[in-house]
């Protein structure tokens, strides 16, 4: 369309319709009108839009608007949890809750059936160490009136709490306590005392099924209570992990050293066998990893758990507890208990009945963790001391 003709059309469209006019003609010529309005606002349009098009296709492309890329969360980004306990616990109940209860009897007056505990009291301002107490399981807290263990104590005077994780046998009919010189051994049962001597400044106790080992700061004994006879054995006392009750009871695993090696040690009449390998990380998700570990390591079936230090991506110096595989010392479950707790807060104490986690939760508390189900619980508050549980 030319320049003059689309003038024209704008003009017939801007002129109004006279009410003067009769109604047929004013119709008709409204029509028209109405028409050549249309028209007019037609080739308008289309001559906007092929302006506007080929300004736009002769135009250079512009950019893309700027956009913050956001990158997507997965609710389980690595198929393997590393898990963090709640703010708030839920404390849902459990036997080993009445462990701080009072002293409702003495042992010598009331053996237990069975001991679900032992705990020696320790303030945690002053460091004071109170009397051990032995939990039954009729829920009564009794007094370890037969004995008083001392404190243990290294070559350079060092001492601590002479109960022990270990100290607890995983039936619960027996306690032992490492001393210097000997090793005493409670039938709480019966509430029957038997003293065994063994050279060295002893401080570990460990129970293999029904056998008793004790370690010094290098040497770890057997011990045959019926006859007192014992045996060097050769295994960390430091780093031997507690057996499965069920377990063959010629196996022991260690899990220990920086960087962390794992090694499998079977004895027997006929000498010893050792298979090491080093602890795997590659089931964790990157930077994930244990520094070192430090308690007692509890093995159930073919998982073990022990607490260490960890580093979780650029964060080092944590406390947490890891689940291995006890055959291919892969790390399969990482607890990251965080940074601000006393050192060495959260040693693992055994496994439960249903196959949960027991650990310390300092200050003064007991953790209930079920890796395969993500399940942390709560068990008892304000517990301070030593704890050793019939947890195998």
């Amino acid at each position: 369309m030319r320049e003059e003709e689309l003038h024209r059309l704008l003009i017939l469209a801007a002129d109004d319709v006279r009410p003067a006019r009769p109604a047929a003609s004013g119709w008709e010529r409204a029509r028209r009108l109405r028409r050549a309005r249309r028209a007019a606002g037609t080739a308008v349009l289309a001559v906007a839009l092929l302006t506007g098009g080929a300004a736009v296709a002769l135009r250079p492309a512009a950019a893309p608007p700027a956009t913050t890329a956001t990158p997507s969360r997965s609710p389980n980004p690595h198929p393997v949890p590393v898990q963090t306990p709640p703010a708030d616990l839920a404390y849902p109940g459990h036997p080993l809750g009445r462990l701080g209860d009072p002293v409702g009897a003495t042992l010598s007056a009331r053996p237990v059936r069975r001991a679900l505990a032992l705990h020696q009291p320790v303030d945690p301002g002053s460091g004071a160490a109170g009397r051990i107490r032995v939990l039954g399981d009729d829920g009564v807290v009794r007094d370890l009136d037969v004995v008083t263990p001392a404190p243990t104590r290294d070559a350079g005077g060092n001492e601590a709490v002479p109960l022990k994780t270990g100290s607890l046998s995983p039936d619960g009919r027996t306690a032992a306590f490492a001393q210097t010189d000997e090793v005493i051994v409670v039938d709480l049962t019966t509430a029957a005392v038997r003293r065994h001597p063994l050279k060295g400044y002893l401080e570990h106790v460990l129970w293999s099924g029904g056998r008793l080992l004790v370690g010094d700061d290098d040497t770890t004994y057997e011990l045959d209570r019926a006859t007192g006879s014992a045996r060097k054995l050769p295994v960390s006392p430091w780093d031997a992990v507690a057996p499965d009750p069920a377990a063959p009871p010629d196996v022991l695993h260690e899990l220990g050293g920086t960087p962390p090696k794992g090694t499998r040690v079977r004895w027997g009449s006929d000498g010893t066998y050792r298979s090491i390998g080093a602890v795997d990380f590659r089931a964790l998700p990157p930077g994930h990893r244990v520094e070192e570990f430090y308690g007692r390591g509890w093995q159930r079936g073919d998982r073990m758990a022990r607490a260490g230090w960890i580093t979780t991506g650029n964060v080092s110096g944590l406390e947490g507890v890891a689940l291995l595989n006890a055959e291919t010392h892969v790390v399969t479950h990482l607890l990251d208990l965080g940074r601000d707790r006393w050192k060495g807060c959260c040693e693992v104490l055994g496994w439960d009945s249903d196959g949960a986690v027991l650990l310390r939760h300092n200050p003064g508390g007991l953790l209930r963790w079920r890796p395969e189900t993500r399940e942390i619980t709560g068990v008892t508050r304000n517990l301070f001391g030593a704890v050793s549980l019939s947890a195998g």
